[in-house]
């Protein structure tokens, strides 16, 4: 089929390409001449494995284009995708600013019967909202169907999810326009749930929301198995192995981050008030990942008592391994605290750097290797589990750091490994080593001691 991705942020572009090598013709638009400009020598924008090699592939093969030209890029589609950004607003709510802006240029250049599938996370009756805006704007007649079709990708493996995802969501109020979008995404063979646009729409933000709840819970598990001498490496792999709770967004760690999770959990509690509705368990997940992005902060400064001057080696900063999106990252409010305090940051991250120094404060350094970061540093924190920090020689921080401490917010090291150096390594929900010997490091009543 011939179809138009409106957007080429990191679900529209992925998107697009994977349509493209399944055989469909696309065209990706973008307001952004520059973005354009890069995309079209092969240029993928963003980092995400495998993305790269196939837009440059599918361009040489002629099924995908990109433009800022609404009129040519709209031209005798048979699907248009919008796959614009939602990002939230002060109080929470999704901004839809750019959703509305899409519509109307739809309107203004739709010629012939069309499917418009959402792929934007949108709050519940948005599709409808849609609707509303074609149909009061587009002048020549034309009919057009509105499907919701949430996406499910996950930063750093979204190009494999794409073709091995576990279900693909249709939301439709008629079977016209769910048998196009279903005969579009046929190639992928994966399992195809219908509904209506309205559940469509719920099952996105109800998904998301469940998974940070997880993150959340194991996170207060982890709290707990510090206070009470138990292992949440071991009691996570315990509770996985139950088939009705599943091994999966069960890793303790400082918390959730990225583009999906902050901002559809506030958008799920907007959407709840909204209704008069009070969703005090969503809450209470907010608040939980919150107070965990501090975890670290308050195990050093019960370590040292001041963190004024010391060096602190930050090694990664986007919000996961496999990316470069530091969008709500843990680093953020991390770093600000450290600096805050007085300490001297150095960060590293093998692929991130570039977005941080438009965001973090300008006081922070930034090294090109783990040793640079942490040579003649008093202690590290470790905020991201990209595999050459988990794979990093535990004997190089013992000779590269003034101070061999560890702060690890990923439990990247084994203990019994960590616990053969000249180490101080404290983690989360499990006992913490130095030289040798357990230590427990209570953040509730400020005592250590040895085990």
């Amino acid at each position: 089929m011939k179809i138009s991705v409106i957007g080429t942020g990191y679900v529209g572009l992925v998107t697009g390409v994977c349509l493209a090598e399944i055989g469909h013709h696309v065209t990706c638009i973008d307001v952004d001449p520059d973005k354009v400009y890069r995309l079209r020598s092969g240029d993928p924008i963003i980092y995400e494995p495998g993305l790269g090699e196939l837009i440059r592939k599918n361009l040489e093969e002629g099924r995908l284009t990109f433009t800022d030209n609404y009129s040519k890029g709209l031209l005798d589609v048979q699907v248009i995708y919008i796959a614009v950004g939602t990002p939230s607003n002060s109080d929470g709510t999704a901004d839809l600013t750019a959703i509305e802006q899409a519509a109307t240029m739809i309107a203004d250049h739709l010629k012939n019967y069309t499917v418009i599938v959402t792929k934007s996370t949108v709050p519940i009756g948005t599709n409808h909202r849609i609707q509303e805006i074609i149909q009061n704007r587009i002048q020549n007649g034309v009919t057009f169907d509105i499907v919701s079709n949430p996406e499910f990708l996950r930063e750093g493996t979204a190009v494999k999810d794409m073709f091995f995802g576990d279900r693909i969501i249709i939301g439709a109020d008629n079977k016209k326009a769910a048998d196009i979008v279903e005969d579009v995404i046929k190639p992928f063979n994966i399992p195809v749930f219908r509904t209506t646009i309205r559940s469509a729409e719920m099952i996105k933000y109800a998904s998301n929301a469940f998974l940070a709840t997880k993150i959340s819970f194991i996170n207060e598990i982890a709290n707990l198995c510090e206070k009470l001498d138990a292992d949440i490496t071991e009691v996570a792999k315990g509770m996985g192995m139950d088939k009705r709770i599943g091994s999966q967004f069960l890793k303790a760690g400082i918390g959730y981050g990225g583009s999906c999770f902050p901002k559809d959990t506030n958008a799920l509690v907007q959407i709840a008030g909204d209704i008069d509705h009070e969703f005090t368990l969503l809450k209470s997940v907010i608040e939980v990942n919150k107070k965990q992005q501090r975890l670290l902060i308050d195990k050093a400064v019960q370590r040292f008592g001041s963190l004024k001057e010391l060096k602190v080696a930050v090694l990664g900063l986007s919000f996961k391994p496999n990316t470069d999106d530091i969008r709500e990252a843990p680093s953020i409010p991390i770093i600000s605290s450290l600096l805050s305090q007085g300490a001297r940051v150095v960060a590293y991250d093998p692929v991130a750097q570039r977005h941080a120094k438009r965001i973090l404060p300008s006081e922070v350094g930034y090294a090109n290797t783990i040793h640079e970061a942490i040579q003649g540093a008093n202690c590290a924190f470790i905020l991201t589990e990209w595999s050459e920090i988990v794979e990093f020689n535990l004997s190089e921080y013992e000779l590269y750091m003034k101070d061999p401490i560890l702060f690890d917010g990923r439990n990247c090291y084994d203990l019994i490994k960590a616990a053969k150096y000249n180490l101080e390594y404290y983690s989360v929900g499990r006992t913490s080593v130095r030289n040798g010997q357990k230590l427990f490091l209570s953040t509730a009543n400020g005592s250590m001691g040895k085990r």
